[in-house]
């Protein structure tokens, strides 16, 4: 039997960084539209190739390109996986942008958060995510950003706090359902973990994550014939992805359970 699975991030990490929070535009009306241009391909080119963006970007800063500039710098770095340095450049980005009363602010306050994350500094990360929280605290995105920060160090209770205030936001999130059943079984709650999930797939039937969860819930209650098609699912669904390697470990666990 399974006994024991991380509280899975979501594909968020450092391949889908750049794409998962909205892109910063120019901050001020009077930024030209060559500058918007010059801020989206410096974008395009931190996916293509980050060192070029990066040294690209660093060029722009110091040619006044203002916020977008130094926005392009830190996702160069986060897509460089130099995560620490990302998550500075960032602080100070938010930290100028708090006092000119930007409205993105909390944009790059959950960014900064999502760096620290990467960089496995919990710490850091939980300190930003409250700090945009504090400007809105009905954030749901967000708050389940802080809840897998806290499920990293294990803080299961304060996780499953924060999924809680999102899904009473928006009940309809079939992420925070996912996570919050993993909360809930960490918690000892497998019962209701089981009716997280299965919402969860109501929503969305095809969620890696979910699929991954449910096959966990199901396996500890002796179902390995349910779990196994579950996380086959999985990799048929999604098989180069974080949850895909979560899948192949499941199956092989309960493969190397059954020779015993």
């Amino acid at each position: 039997m399974v006994t024991k699975t991380p509280f899975l991030l979501p594909a968020l990490a450092c391949l889908t960084f750049i794409g998962v929070l909205p892109a910063l535009p120019p901050v001020s009306s009077a930024q030209t539209r060559s500058q918007a241009n010059e801020y989206e391909a410096c974008l395009i080119l931190t996916r293509r190739e980050p060192e070029k963006a990066f040294e690209s970007a660093l060029a722009w800063r110091d040619a006044g390109g203002g916020f977008p500039a130094r926005h392009c710098v830190a996702l160069a770095l986060v897509a460089m996986k130099k995560y620490d340095h990302a998550a500075l450049t960032l602080e100070e980005l938010a930290e100028d942008m708090r006092n000119a009363g930007s409205p993105l602010l909390v944009t790059v306050l959950t960014q900064t958060a999502n760096a620290w994350l990467l960089g496995e500094e919990y710490d850091r990360a939980i300190a930003a995510a409250t700090a945009g929280l504090k400007i809105e605290p009905g954030n749901v995105d967000l708050l389940i950003d802080r809840s897998r920060i806290y499920a990293q160090i294990a803080d299961y209770q304060a996780a499953f706090d924060d999924l809680d205030l999102a899904l009473r936001a928006d009940p309809t999130r079939a992420d925070a359902l996912t996570f919050r059943a993993a909360a809930r079984r960490h918690l000892g709650d497998e019962t209701r973990a089981l009716e997280d999930i299965e919402l969860a797939l109501s929503l969305n039937p095809d969620l890696p994550e979910a699929l991954n969860e449910r096959g966990v819930l199901l396996s500890r209650k002796g179902d390995t014939d349910a779990a196994r098609q579950d996380w086959l699912r999985v990799l048929e669904l999604a098989s180069n992805t974080p949850a895909g390697d979560e899948a192949r470990r499941l199956l092989e666990e309960i493969d190397v359970n059954k020779d015993k």
